[in-house]
This record gives structure tokens, C-alpha cells and sequence, in this order.
């Protein structure tokens, strides 16, 4: 009898082992999802900014058709998400999403770029 309570209590720690594995992984991958999740939110917003400033006419500050003076708002550069930065030219923006996350390599944090054009955005997941 002492032989089957020992080999039981071997099981259960073996089990509970697993499951305890399984729910760290589990964790870690909703959180990456998550940082994702949040990074592309935060993008649309600036996307939506920077095409306002394009529609805009230069007498009210905007680009007139431009996104060359267009610049992340201050504040908006970093969030508990991430950190952001943007290149613009005249017909296209390029920003650069950098989360706090480790993206799927489990090295290197997550990384989303927008390609943003006077009628088009596109978001690229790189990790």
C-alpha cells in the first residue's frame, strides 16, 4: 500500500508540474498577443492623425497634401505599449512600432511597420 501511495503523489507533482508549464506558456503568449494588439491600436491612431495633417491645408497647419512636416505628436512617441518613430516623405509615411513584448522569435520585441499612403495604410508584422 505504501508503494501506490508514493507512486501517486509521484503523478499528482508530475501533473500539477505540467499544467503549471502549460499555464506559464499560455501566459506568455496572450501577453505577447496582447502588446500586438495594443502596438497596431496605437498606429491606427497615428495613422489617423498624419492623414488629417495630409488632408489639411498649410494655412491651418497642415501638409497640404504632404506628409513631409509631419512629426508624432508629442506624448504619442511611446505609450506602455511601445515606442514609435516615423520617416515622411511627400506622398508616404513610414512608422516604425517597437513593443515592450518579445515577439515570436522569444528574442527580439515585437516590431510592426505602417506604409501609410494618402489613400492606403498597410501595418507589416516583422515579429
Amino acid at each position: 500500500m505504501g508503494q501506490q501511495q508514493i507512486l501517486l503523489v509521484v503523478l499528482s507533482m508530475i501533473i500539477v508540474g505540467i499544467a503549471i508549464i502549460v499555464g506559464v506558456e499560455t501566459f506568455g503568449n496572450n501577453a505577447t498577443a496582447a502588446n500586438r494588439d495594443s502596438v497596431i491600436a496605437d498606429l491606427n491612431n497615428l495613422v489617423s492623425t498624419a492623414l488629417q495633417h495630409y488632408k489639411k491645408p498649410v494655412t491651418m497647419g497642415g501638409g497640404g497634401n504632404s506628409f513631409n512636416n509631419w512629426n508624432i505628436p508629442a506624448g504619442l512617441d511611446s505609450s506602455l505599449s511601445g515606442t514609435y518613430s516615423a520617416t515622411p516623405s511627400d506622398q508616404t509615411l513610414f512608422i516604425i512600432a517597437t513593443g515592450i513584448e518579445l515577439g515570436n522569435d522569444g528574442s527580439t520585441p515585437i516590431l510592426v511597420h505602417a506604409n501609410v499612403t494618402p489613400t492606403t495604410f498597410i501595418f507589416t508584422i516583422m515579429n
